[in-house]
């Protein structure tokens, strides 16, 4: 199912099919034909590998668990030349240095890169009950700080499959506002929900994604400071509310959602239910208490409470199901790549991995790049496979 669908489609549970970039008729095709149609910028006189068989070995590394150029490096220097080949490296050409890869992949521009890769991926990915539900959220790279400021970069994440379906450069965390649009921009969002934390709860942003056909959760916290405060004292306790209880490795959290219709007196671009959501985290018997509260587009009618509670859970979700991934499978924060576009490049690589390994099942990333590592031809099938 891809990115977008109507909600009438949505109801009646007959998507469309777009291409995120083009909004036209797609068809399903490898990763590999992405890096062929990536434009390459280097002069033409001298070079010895395409760009695409530049791009596809750096990539078939990382899912085989390489976390650096120099480790994509080794991986070109072991594969065999049959494996080299499947990737475009021809069997008259010397293999890619690690030199040559990192020169390649800091001149690429990134943003393109990054937009072609996220169109691949929308083609792939599910929907949540009935929902194609994404997030966006931001995150630092801290190990390729160049005087003191990190690369920070957005992404969008699809909440069924954590296929990452976007990535764009930021300056810094502050810039994520309005860079949520850019992010955004290329794709259908037609009949999409996107979820996003209170940073970005702000009424331009909720407009700005009513009129391109998406609804929204956002959470509302202290940068909304008149907003919250009336949800905070809207009279909750005589709201019913339903709960669920998780438990696992000595925790008990209880998960109760509370919602009302809007309030007519939040004049919200296309609000039409207000949540709280108290989360009770019990460990070794101390509890936790933690209330959130959240402005929705999406009507009752359309999406009950329990539903829209799943889709801000699954948006907190996106820390372990990316970040956490990329700073501590991949080691990403002590990487120390500050060479041009090398560190957005990287990250694109990364999430192409992340996104493959999900893809094709894999829950547990590392076991999947443990798994890939120990085979070359593990990897080539995953980047090859229509």
């Amino acid at each position: 199912m891809t990115m977008g669908f109507s909600h009438a489609a949505r109801l009646q549970g007959t998507p469309r099919r777009h291409d995120i970039l083009s909004h036209g008729p797609v068809r399903a095709h490898p990763a590999t034909e992405v890096f062929a149609q990536v434009p390459d910028p280097r002069d033409p006189r001298g070079v010895r590998h395409s760009l695409s068989g530049i791009l596809a070995v750096a990539a078939a590394a990382v899912a085989a668990g390489a976390g650096s150029l120099v480790a994509i490096g080794e991986w070109v220097a072991d594969a065999g030349q049959d494996a080299l080949q499947r990737l475009g490296i021809g069997a008259d050409r010397r293999r890619p240095s690690e030199s040559t890869i990192r020169r390649t992949l800091a001149g690429l521009d990134a943003d393109d890169l990054d937009r072609r890769l996220g169109a691949w991926a929308a083609l792939r990915v599910g929907t949540v009950q009935g929902w194609q539900v994404i997030a966006v959220d931001g995150k630092s790279m801290r190990g390729a700080a160049v005087e003191g400021v990190r690369p920070h970069l957005l992404s969008a994440l699809a909440h069924a499959d954590r296929a990452v379906l976007g990535q764009l450069a930021v300056p810094d965390k502050g810039s994520e506002i309005p860079a949520l649009k850019d992010l955004l921009e290329p794709m259908d969002l037609t009949g999409t929900v996107i979820t996003a934390d209170a940073l970005h709860c702000q009424r331009d942003t909720a407009s700005w994604l009513t009129r391109r056909g998406a609804d929204y959760v956002m959470t509302v916290k202290g940068n909304q400071p008149r907003l919250r405060d009336r949800l905070k004292n809207l009279p909750w306790a005589t709201v019913p509310g339903s709960s669920v209880v998780d438990t696992g490795h000595g925790r008990r959290i209880r998960r109760t959602v509370k919602a009302v219709e809007v309030p007519a007196w939040v004049h919200w671009p296309g609000a039409a239910q207000v949540l709280q959501v108290r989360r009770t985290r019990t460990v070794n018997g101390r509890k936790r208490i933690e209330v959130v509260y959240a402005i929705c587009s999406v009507p009752m009618t359309q999406a009950q409470p329990r539903v829209v509670a799943s889709w801000i859970q699954g948006h907190w979700g996106i820390e372990n199901s990316l970040h956490w991934v990329r700073d501590v499978t991949f080691d990403e924060d002590r990487h120390q790549l500050r060479v041009g576009n090398g560190p957005q490049v990287m990250a694109c690589l990364r999430n192409t991995a992340i996104t493959l390994l999900r893809l094709a099942g894999w829950s547990c990333i590392a076991a999947g790049l443990r798994h890939h590592g120990r085979d070359p031809a593990r990897p080539i099938d995953l980047l090859t496979a229509p």
